[in-house]
């Protein structure tokens, strides 16, 4: 009777009772970018997956997949298990900016993804050859009405686009768009004349402003930014409303259990305090900021309604 009852005792542990699955993480966690190795977010990618993997004792791997302003990242992450191993770099551009200007996506921002945290944020520059005839934005803004032959802009992303689009807009200005492949080619088609000014993110245009290639007329942020001393803001320049902070951040498919969510986002929030992380930030010109899920689809439902009205207005519409 006594082994009778305690295989009907193992029966019900094994098969009626709860399943008690091991602990998150249990195995790698890959991190997929929708950008080529070496840019400004797979150098945070890389730099907070290190830390990150101390903190979950599992490997942490960045997996890039560049293509179509990082659709091809999206759509991969989107179709993912929701089980928190594969998370997506999800910056501004593929979840605020691509919706605006694509008129269909093999994604959706607000509907395939759970917002983990944010990373960074980093403004842009408005900048100028230095051997441009203009050295402030007033300057700027009169040259290109003067000379609409050579009123025109390079960029080679959406959100450099519809930066320079918005500054159109609240200036009145008839800067045409010029696209380039990457950073580089910007860098050097400004630099070189081709093309008059270009709104640029600070890592590829670091050197080039330190060798005094190129000049730096305004800072997008709100506030004067100490790393670019003298540099003033838009509003400061005369041009208000033009406030454009990009960011980046790390989301894991729809579904995935609030409890990983909770799990990724407090290491998250422990890694981007760390000292030699915040260090390793500011050397690529990126503030570190992390935030709550919640605050982090807030920010895409926001950024995501004021891009559309700016591509609206530029009749920016891309198949």
């Amino acid at each position: 009777m006594i082994v009778r009852a305690l295989v009907a005792l193992c029966a019900v542990l094994l098969f009626d009772g709860p399943t008690f699955a091991q602990p998150y993480p249990n195995k790698p966690i890959r991190i997929v970018v929708g950008y080529s190795a070496g840019g400004g977010n797979d150098l945070i990618g890389r730099i907070v997956a290190a830390k990150l993997q101390d903190k979950l004792g599992q490997p942490v791997v960045i997996d890039n997949k560049p293509g179509a302003q990082s659709i091809v990242a999206c759509e991969l992450v989107a179709k993912a298990a929701p089980d928190g191993y594969t998370l997506l770099m999800a910056p501004s551009g593929p979840m605020t900016i691509n919706p605006a200007i694509y008129a269909k996506l093999p994604y959706s921002p607000e509907k395939d993804f759970a917002p983990i945290s944010l990373l960074a944020e980093f403004p842009l520059l408005l900048v100028v050859g230095a051997d441009q005839p203009v050295k402030t934005v007033r300057e700027l803004i009169q040259y290109g009405r003067a000379h609409p032959d050579k009123a025109n802009y390079a960029s080679s992303a959406a959100p450099l686009q519809l930066a320079a689009e918005l500054f159109n807009q609240r200036t009145g200005s008839k800067f045409q768009h010029i696209p380039y492949k990457g950073s580089g080619e910007i860098v050097q088609a400004v630099t070189s004349g081709q093309v008059l000014m270009a709104f640029a993110d600070a890592a590829p245009i670091a050197g080039p402003l330190a060798a005094s290639k190129l000049r730096a007329l305004a800072v997008t942020t709100d506030k004067p930014d100490p790393t670019y001393p003298g540099v003033p803001t838009l509003a400061e320049a005369g041009v208000p409303d033009v406030v454009v902070t990009l960011w980046t951040g790390f989301a894991a498919p729809a579904g995935t259990p609030p409890e990983i969510i909770a799990v990724l986002n407090k290491a998250i929030a422990e890694v981007v305090a760390m000292p030699e992380v915040r260090t390793a930030f500011k050397a690529i010109s990126v503030d570190p900021r992390s935030s709550t899920p919640e605050a982090y689809r807030a920010l895409i439902t926001r950024d995501t309604a004021r891009w559309k009205a700016v591509a609206t207005a530029a009749n920016i519409k891309l198949e």
